[in-house]
């Protein structure tokens, strides 16, 4: 019977992105542990194969045959201690910056440490061995081939990136015996791009860029931005940690958000990814045919599963580049989205009481040039909803998005410049986790804290978290209440008032329309200012379904009341009744 390709599908992945990425000549040593990718090769024409015994002699082979011919050579080892005669070979690869990459087959490593016969443990390895090292898992699931897919990839840049140099790849095997795949599947390739290269031609179709959270973006590169959604149709989708303030800049979280909408049209083609981390989780799933990313560090970064390109260049470069064609400033985009989001924020009715109903009061109050801050999660993501003054600059925490720092970023953010104005909005876990801050005597008068206060953390009592199910149960210890007094009406005021803030408090829309104008006053006061706001769990939740309903479409809608109706136990039934 005729032997082709492995099913082992990380072994799979390995080889058809040896292929895509131009690499074809391999030293292979003999074994079992590697039988799957050795014997899967061998019976493809493009690889260039030799063997040798002795893996000592394999890494200096392939660091005479790489130097030689200038391409990348790759090395194929079994288990046991075959790897460990690679480092002489490894050791000159890494110091001749020369692309050697050794896949090392191994059982799977939770047999590391348990004596089990020819397993070893290859995750510490010399820092002059290797630029980077990875481990390929069996592929078991969707997840599982992504995780192998992205990894591989960044493996076999690494071959050639910065000067070249040596990689590791520790490649699984399950010994499967099943050699009957005719086909290998085209697995995604990923290509970095250096200024010194070629850029490849933008593709035909919607353009977007998606910013995450980005430092305060110089006039050059706001001005790129601006010159290539002239130049390309295309838009830019924002949150308020994204700081670009253009023409063509869209906060896309009200319509990103619409659960029973069919967003869909609004979607790009193609989707440039700039800044870090986002917290603005709906417009994550904004999608795009492909993905290409841009930043200066050249990582790999395929927060949307897409990643086509990284471009390791500065942002302002890659966008004067592409900006260099005129299209006579078409923005019919821009049009689209922008009249698609003025519906849906034309639909939001009276809120509840709530953080969403704060902001959809104060958002567009903010005072002109002032910086405000945002508490992770319920704070950023319903601020998010509502447009700021164009002058407002704001961040959050979302790089290592914990509570622990809120306020003292803010207060640390507020030193910088004693004349601006500077705002927090934070929820009460998060103000009590750094309360001791605004005792901290560089505390200034331009500081001014809103903090929402419902006596838990409220994110675990939404509607749509994983914790919903649990009710008010969840309350004890998944959202933790009752801590910090309870909402004490005395608490906090006994508190910032004897550190010298001025405060104040609303439980209801009533009481906050008597003073909140106070807290907006657009002059640096005598007093530093603190206003608590009192709401309830069951308001905020409310809220927040009311404000991603506002858009329905049909079959989505149908969708998701049969789950509501069924339940996950239901839905998973008809699936399979439909498959039959």
């Amino acid at each position: 019977m005729a032997n082709y390709y492995t099913n082992e599908k990380n072994a799979q992945i390995v080889i058809s992105l040896l292929k895509q990425h131009g690499i074809k000549k391999v030293i292979a040593s003999p074994g079992t542990t590697n039988m799957a990718f050795v014997a899967s090769i061998q019976q493809d024409s493009y690889f260039e194969i030799y063997s040798s015994v002795d893996e000592r002699s394999a890494a200096y082979i392939a660091c005479g045959l790489s130097a030689e011919s200038g391409e990348p050579v790759v090395l194929s080892c079994t288990g046991a201690t075959a790897s460990r005669n690679y480092s002489p070979g490894l050791t000159e690869a890494y110091y001749r910056k020369l692309p050697v990459l050794a896949i090392t087959s191994t059982q799977t490593i939770s047999k590391v440490g348990q004596h089990i016969a020819q397993v070893i443990d290859r995750s510490s390895l010399p820092k002059d061995i290797v630029n980077y090292s990875v481990y390929l898992p069996l592929v078991k699931d969707e997840e599982d081939l992504w995780d192998c897919e992205v990894k591989v990839n960044k493996a076999l840049l690494e071959l050639a990136r910065r000067g070249g140099g040596p990689v590791h790849i520790n490649l699984a095997t399950g010994y499967s015996t099943n050699y009957e795949v005719k086909e290998l599947p085209k697995y995604r390739t990923i290509h970095r791009i250096t200024q010194s290269q070629k850029y490849p031609e933008l593709p035909d179709g919607k353009i977007a860029i998606f910013i995450g959270s980005h430092k305060i973006m110089s006039y050059r590169l706001s001005n790129a931005i601006d010159r290539f959604c002239a130049a390309n149709n295309a838009v830019a989708f924002c949150d308020h940690t994204s700081n670009y303030h253009g023409k063509y800049r869209i906060l896309y979280s009200l319509v990103a958000g619409q659960r029973l909408f069919d967003k869909t049209e609004s979607f790009p083609d193609l989707l440039i990814h700039i800044g870090e981390i986002s917290g603005d989780y709906s417009s994550l799933g904004i999608g795009g045919e492909e993905v290409w990313r841009v930043n200066e560090d050249g990582e790999i970064r395929d927060t949307f599963r897409k990643l086509e390109y990284v471009f390791e260049v500065p942002e302002a470069v890659f966008f004067e580049y592409y900006a260099r064609e005129n299209n006579n400033g078409n923005d019919s985009y821009l049009q689209f989205c922008t009249s698609q989001l003025n519906d849906t924020r034309a639909k939001i009715p009276e809120l509840p009481f709530s953080n969403l109903w704060l902001a959809s009061k104060m958002a567009h109050l903010i005072p002109k040039d002032s910086t405000i801050h945002f508490g992770i999660l319920n704070s950023l993501r319903s601020w998010n909803f509502f447009d700021l003054p164009a002058s407002v600059t704001s961040a959050s925490n979302v790089g290592g998005f914990g509570i622990d720092g809120d306020v003292s970023s803010l207060l640390g953010a507020s030193f910088a410049n004693r004349n601006r104005l500077f705002f927090g909005v934070i929820g009460d876990l998060a103000f009590f986790y750094d309360m001791n801050a605004i005792g901290n005597r560089h505390v200034g008068n331009n500081l001014r804290i809103l903090l929402v206060n419902n006596g838990k953390g409220t994110e675990f009592r939404q509607f749509n978290h994983k914790a919903a199910q649990f009710g008010q149960d969840a309350d004890e210890f998944i959202a933790a209440a009752g801590h910090f007094g309870n909402k004490s009406p005395e608490l906090v005021k006994n508190y910032s008032q004897n550190l010298g803030f001025e405060y104040m408090c609303a439980s209801n829309k009533s009481e906050f329309e008597q003073v909140y104008e106070r807290f907006l006053t657009p002059e640096i006061t005598d007093k530093p200012m603190l206003f608590e706001i009192f709401t309830e769990s069951e308001e905020e939740s409310k809220a927040l379904e009311i404000i991603t309903s506002l858009e329905v479409t049909t079959g989505i809608q149908a969708k998701q009341f049969a789950k509501q109706l069924l339940g996950k136990k239901g839905v998973s039934i008809v699936k399979r009744m439909v498959k039959r």
